[in-house]
């Protein structure tokens, strides 16, 4: 574990101690996703944007208007 690391676990700052638990739980994926040459980012931002325009329609129309709108560019 690097030194950052264990300086963050023994902070008496409760948001970074957690950031620290979160990384050192899965350790393994953050070390894999640092030195890996593929991501999955555009994914996610496609998966981003749905839920963001979902959000905005959210209770005004169906699955035809959300389709439309994502379809079409508009935000």
């Amino acid at each position: 574990m690097g030194t950052w690391l264990q300086a963050a676990t023994a902070s008496g700052i409760a948001a970074l101690k957690s950031f620290a638990k979160g990384v050192q739980n899965d350790l393994a994926a953050v070390r894999e996703g640092i030195v890996q040459s593929w991501s999955n980012g555009p994914v996610e931002g496609h998966v981003n944007k749905l839920k963001t325009v979902k959000r905005q329609m959210y209770g005004c129309a169906k699955l035809d208007l959300l389709r439309a709108r994502l379809l079409a560019g508009s935000t």
